[in-house]
């Protein structure tokens, strides 16, 4: 297969390569994602947040292509925001979910990607419970498997629009000091967001309690062997330490449904030590950025007040989450036109290249 090559516009903000290569056929995780991969998906993103804003935000880049979401878990932000980024490009767009599946009579995995795929998917956006699932699907099929979010392991398109938002307030992420707070060890967001941050240079800091911090996150824990296998973070278990000089502070919600019993005497005292309040977000850059991925408990991971307060772009996240996957199904089904091109269109320059088959 040959690359496709984006061509990003000048006026394109954080356009820091003209053309970056896409090499995937698949999107599993970010620990395979060069800098340049990256941004070219961010690129890509800000001319599909243009189609966004328009006042009829449809285009036809991706007539007669085929988009199955899978989902063996709920969601509503992950499932809506893929479900209306395939339609803004035109695409036919099924959801499943395990409930209403074959599955439920006993069907296996790999058994229902080969049937989606015989029956049309282009691509199919999956969420399991176990991790790994989507690499054993992208095993067994030549669709497109987008990994949206599986087990405790991966949630790459979270991770990517995460650094999508991040870079539109402050134009680059090296040397950004972004601290992802709580329970890290049941967080697939924390590993796709600890990738994606560091490939981009920027500085990591994780917190949580001890007993959700993962085996071997700290450089001096790991074996020589194995420095490479976790991207080089600082491991801090004070909060207040944590926040200090922060540009990026991520709240991360507590994974109840992944933990085994015994992490935390209780939620009340985790709370006390962990919660991020506007007290401690006090100690962060001035211009700091909050952020969540969602759902958020309040009044646990994260203060009610902070959470809708001056510094939170949640919401924009959601909203950005949509113009990211977006450029993800775009770039995935190998089309070379310019995906916000007709009259009155600001995307700049066309999409060029041949797309890998």
């Amino acid at each position: 297969m040959t690359a496709a090559r984006i061509a990003a516009p000048s006026a394109t903000p954080g356009a820091g390569t003209d053309a970056a290569a896409w090499q995937h056929r698949h999107v599993l995780d970010l620990d395979d994602f060069t800098r340049a991969e990256i941004e070219t998906v961010l690129d890509l993103a800000d001319r599909m947040r243009e189609v966004l804003d328009r006042r009829i935000a449809r285009v036809p880049a991706l007539r007669g292509y085929t988009v199955m979401n899978l989902f063996y878990e709920a969601s509503t932000r992950t499932r809506a925001s893929f479900e209306l980024a395939g339609k803004v490009l035109g695409a036919d767009v099924i959801s499943l979910s395990a409930s209403t599946a074959s599955v439920q009579k006993g069907e296996s995995l790999i058994d229902t990607v080969r049937t989606l795929r015989a029956i049309g998917a282009d691509v199919i956006v999956m969420r399991h419970a176990a991790s790994g699932a989507p690499y054993l699907a992208a095993r067994h099929t030549d669709a497109a498997i987008v990994n949206a979010g599986d087990g405790a392991h991966a949630h790459p398109t979270q991770a990517l629009l995460d650094l999508y938002t991040i870079r539109s307030h402050f134009g680059s992420l090296a040397g950004k000091r972004v601290v992802l707070i709580g329970d890290i060890a049941h967080s697939r967001v924390a590993r796709s967001d600890m990738w994606g941050l560091a490939a981009m240079g920027a500085e990591v800091v994780v917190c949580g309690p001890p007993t959700l911090l993962p085996r071997g996150l700290r450089a001096a824990d790991r074996p020589t062997h194995a420095a490479p296998a976790l991207p080089a973070v600082t491991v801090e278990t004070d909060i207040d330490r944590a926040i200090a000089g922060a540009h990026v502070v991520i709240a991360l919600r507590l994974q109840s449904e992944r933990q085994e019993g015994g992490l935390l005497p209780s939620l009340h005292e985790y709370a006390a030590l962990y919660q991020v309040t506007a007290a401690r977000l006090a100690r962060a850059h001035p211009d700091h950025l909050l952020m969540h991925p969602g759902p958020k408990n309040e009044g646990i991971e994260i203060a009610g007040d902070v959470a809708t307060g001056a510094h939170s772009i949640i919401e924009e996240q959601v909203t950005n989450g949509v113009a990211v996957r977006m450029a993800l199904l775009y770039l995935l089904s190998g089309r070379t036109e310019s995906p916000g091109g007709g009259p009155g269109s600001a995307a700049g320059s066309a999409v060029g290249g041949e797309a890998r088959a």
